[in-house]
Formats: C-alpha cells, structure tokens, sequence
C-alpha cells in the first residue's frame, strides 16, 4: 500500500516499540519521514530519513526539531507523538514526587510542546493529522501506575482541546489508547511483577476480556489508519485498543 506516499510524517519516541515499528510502516508506505528520540544514534533510518536528537521535555529542543523538519522537507502532513515513559508500580501513597514528575513532564509536558510547535505548522500548511499515544489507563484508573495513569488523562484532554481549536484549519488531533502491548516498556514492568516474564504477562491479560495483551503491529495498525486521508472526519477522539478492558 502507498497511503503516505511523499507525505512528511514526524515520529518521536522512534527509537524503540511502537516508534520504530511505525517508522518502518510508514517508509513503507512511502512516507518521507522526520524521526527523533533522546538520542537520534538509536534510531532506525530508512533512506531519506531525518533523525534527530529530541528531549519532548524541553521546548527548545522540540522547536529545534520542528524548525529542522520544516527546513528539511517544508511541512509536517502527519505528526505520531509516541515518545513517553512509565514509572515503577507503587501504590499512589508510596509513589516518590520525582516519579510522579517525571511522568507528567515527559508524557504531559512533552506531548503539549509538541503539539504547540507541531500546530501552527500545520495549520499554515493547509492542514494535517497529529496522533498522540496515550494509554487506556488514559480512560480509566491504573492501580499502582496512578501517575503513568495521571498523564495519559492529560494527554486526553489536550487532545481534545486542540482538536476544538485547530478543526477549521484542517488540522485533526485525536489519541489512541492502547492497553497493555509486548513492547519493552511493559517488558520492564512484568519484570517487576513476577520473575517469570510469561507468568506475568498471564496477570496483566487475565484484566483483559480478550485474555491476551496486544502484539504491536496491531496497535501500529491502527496507527496508520487514524493518520489517513480514509480518517477524514474524525478528530477529539481517544480511541480504545484495548482488547475491551474500558468495556466494563
């Protein structure tokens, strides 16, 4: 399929799980693509590819990084805003200020700069799609991952702001919400919950109606349709993948 083809798509946290799967997706699809993380030497470039060293915590550097993209290719079509971090489960009274912080200035904070530099932008180009990856702890409560959970509710809210904002201008923001995923970032999080990675896994899909956790081409997937022209008139939205855990 060529749904991208010379399309600018943008990708932060491309350095690792569902970045740099759907970097390759995207190339594949024959997007031009503008790729960073922390440190752009993780990063996987197809060909023509931008990659570029980005802390989303720090508005410097994303200007920095949405001026190279714009002088390097002339406008962002489509903006995937995946870079993002999850603390260690604690309960919410022995969860450490530095970790709730942490989370709210990557996942929040980092999502907000992005979307500041990211709009006007697209805006000026006639318009674009910008998706952010939230979390289905997004949309409902995340025992022991309340500040991971506090974030991704952020996320949510500024998605749909400004979705409001930016609709005339033919800019679409919507998130998507997965549940649990076999990235490394859950890897990280099993480790702690048993010390056996499959008998964990088991815990975290026995939550899930579908009993299982999502694999992450099927949450890259979705990625590459919400981004589409076919996703013509949806935005605001924060869209469940979540194998029916916010179903009940």
């Amino acid at each position: 399929m060529t749904r991208y083809r010379d399309k600018v798509v943008l990708i932060t946290g491309a350095a690792g799980g569902f970045g740099r799967l759907a970097a390759e997706r995207f190339a594949a699809e024959g997007a031009r693509l503008a790729l960073s993380d922390l440190s752009s030497a993780e990063i996987i470039t197809p060909d023509d590819a931008l990659a570029l060293p980005c802390d989303v915590a720090s508005e410097p550097e994303v200007a920095t990084l949405i001026t190279a993209v714009l002088e390097r290719f002339g406008r962002i079509d489509v903006a995937v805003n995946c870079a993002g971090v999850l603390h260690a489960p604690a309960q919410l009274a022995e969860l450490s200020v530095e970790a709730f912080d942490h989370a709210m200035t990557v996942n929040a904070r980092g999502v907000f700069l992005c979307l500041k530099h990211q709009l006007p932008a697209m805006a000026a180009a006639g318009g674009g799609a910008i998706l952010n990856i939230a979390s289905a702890a997004g949309l409902v409560g995340a025992p022991t991952l309340s500040a991971y959970a506090a974030s991704k509710h952020a996320v949510i809210g500024l998605t749909r702001s400004a979705a409001d904002e930016y609709a005339r201008m033919g800019v679409r923001v919507n998130a998507l919400c997965p549940a649990f995923a076999a990235t490394g970032m859950i890897n990280e999080m099993t480790d702690r919950l048993a010390p056996d990675r499959a008998e964990a896994e088991a815990k975290l899909a026995a939550r899930i109606p579908m009993r299982r956790i999502a694999q992450p081409e099927e949450v890259v997937e979705a990625m590459l349709w919400l981004c589409s022209d076919a996703n013509s008139f949806m935005t605001g939205q924060a869209i469940a993948l979540d194998g029916g855990l916010t179903a009940v």
